[in-house]
């Protein structure tokens, strides 16, 4: 049988057998000390009495007629439990006197002065006058034992009460003292896999803090890492900016100077590779703000202005209805910083204009609670292709078709903000299609 894996577990469960121990072994001590204590304070009553007994005995005995030796047994003035049961005999164990609760039969012969043990009795004897009257005294060791097993039932009892809540404090002390260990654990378990801040640890236990140290130091080096990755992305793709408009000019500068179809053909393929260089350059600038930059403002901002942008924006390179904008009419307020509700929008349409059926328009919604909603015709995306499609360079089984990071830094961007980003094939209401939602969160939600 395992025990319990938690610390505060295993602390409750020691500390309370430990208990349990302590408490038995002491209560069983203290019945065998009282039954110690019992039996001599009984043994102190059986000598007293007898000494006491014996000059009143021999002055009774002393003053008969002689002759009478008749048994004299003493009547009970009133009604009791005789605990002490007591004979007075000669020499020849002649019974000359006795209590009234005395049963001769539990008296052995006597065999000398002092203390004796029968079957049922505990028994002590003095003799006077040269052995002539002899007091036997005797108590029921059944008596006896019947105190000793009320006094353990007593100690007993007092365990049963005292062990709840000896077992509820020591379960308070136990959860008073792990809290800060407690508030530890939901700070490692609450953060997302971004969040490589460091954890509070000013209220840990002395052997808590070496490790929160240690684990704070590795974040620190996560982050410098990551950091000088996403810098190193922004900072290429930044560099790349002019290089790349330079060459996109001068290939269109050939394509007008040439006379030459080959070379024209030529200077158009070349254009067309740089340009797709250039908006994967951009593509990365995304990903590098949305994995490091902040996205939150402090002043909300309309959702409706930035979509209606974007949305603008890329139809005008379009055909004329290839792009259907639907916008409610009541603002959307969030705090999500508009450059990344921006970024999010151009490449969930980009990816549905890319991927979409050519001949169907796709739809761009901004439900009231801040839900964006891009829908495209197409065929059905396998399941199994769908979990993937946010992932880095996945271009959904169409090789040379995009740059394959659009999703990703949409679902980066989601995450950052606490959201999720929801991908359905078919889309909602069809057969067939595709569909990208965010919900970015308003001022309430937050």
């Amino acid at each position: 049988m395992r025990g319990p894996r938690s610390l505060q577990g295993r602390l409750l469960l020691s500390l309370g057998a430990i208990l349990l121990v302590i408490w038995a072994g002491a209560a069983w001590a203290t019945a065998m000390f009282l039954r110690h204590e019992i039996g001599e304070v009984f043994d102190s009553s059986l000598q007293e009495t007898a000494q006491r007994l014996l000059p009143l005995a021999v002055l009774d005995i002393v003053g008969r007629e002689e002759g009478d030796a008749a048994t004299q047994r003493l009547a009970a003035i009133r009604s009791h439990d005789e605990r002490l049961t007591y004979v007075v005999r000669d020499d020849k164990g002649q019974i000359l006197i006795r209590s009234h609760a005395a049963d001769p039969a539990a008296f052995p012969p006597y065999d000398g002065p002092g203390f004796r043990r029968t079957a049922g009795y505990r028994l002590y004897s003095e003799e006077a006058l040269q052995g002539s009257v002899i007091v036997t005294v005797a108590r029921s060791l059944a008596h006896q034992d019947g105190i000793v097993r009320e006094m353990q039932m007593a100690l007993g009892l007092s365990v049963l009460l005292v062990l709840p809540p000896a077992f509820a404090a020591i379960a308070f002390a136990v959860r008073s003292g792990t809290r800060p260990l407690r508030r530890f654990r939901e700070q490692l378990e609450t953060r997302s896999e971004r969040d490589l801040a460091p954890v509070a640890a000013g209220d840990l236990p002395s052997e808590i803090v070496p490790l929160a140290a240690t684990m704070n130091a590795v974040l620190e080096r996560l982050r410098a890492a990551f950091e000088a990755e996403r810098s190193l992305a922004a900072n290429t793709a930044h560099e790349l900016r002019t290089p790349l408009a330079g060459a996109i000019a001068q290939a269109q500068r050939i394509r007008k100077e040439t006379a030459e179809p080959a070379t024209a053909r030529r200077g158009a393929e070349i254009e067309a590779a740089l340009k797709q260089l250039a908006r994967r350059a951009e593509r990365l600038m995304q990903l590098a703000r949305a994995e490091g930059g902040r996205l939150e403002g402090e002043a909300q901002a309309d959702l409706r202005e930035t979509v209606a942008i974007v949305a603008g924006d890329l139809a005008a390179a379009e055909p004329p209805g290839r792009l259907r904008l639907d916008l409610p009419d009541a603002p959307v307020p969030s705090r999500v910083d508009p450059d990344a509700v921006g970024i999010v929008c151009r490449n969930l349409v980009e990816n549905a204009l890319r991927h979409g059926d050519p001949a169907a328009p796709v739809d761009v919604l901004l439900s009231p609670d801040g839900t964006l909603t891009v829908a495209n015709d197409g065929p059905v995306v396998p399941e199994a292709l769908l979990a993937r499609l946010s992932q880095r360079f996945e271009r959904g089984g169409q090789p040379g078709r995009g740059s394959g990071i659009g999703l990703s830094i949409a679902a980066t961007i989601a995450d950052r903000i606490g959201g999720r980003l929801v991908l359905r094939s078919p889309r909602t209401g069809g057969r067939a299609g595709f569909e990208a939602s965010l919900r970015f969160p308003g001022d309430k939600a937050r």
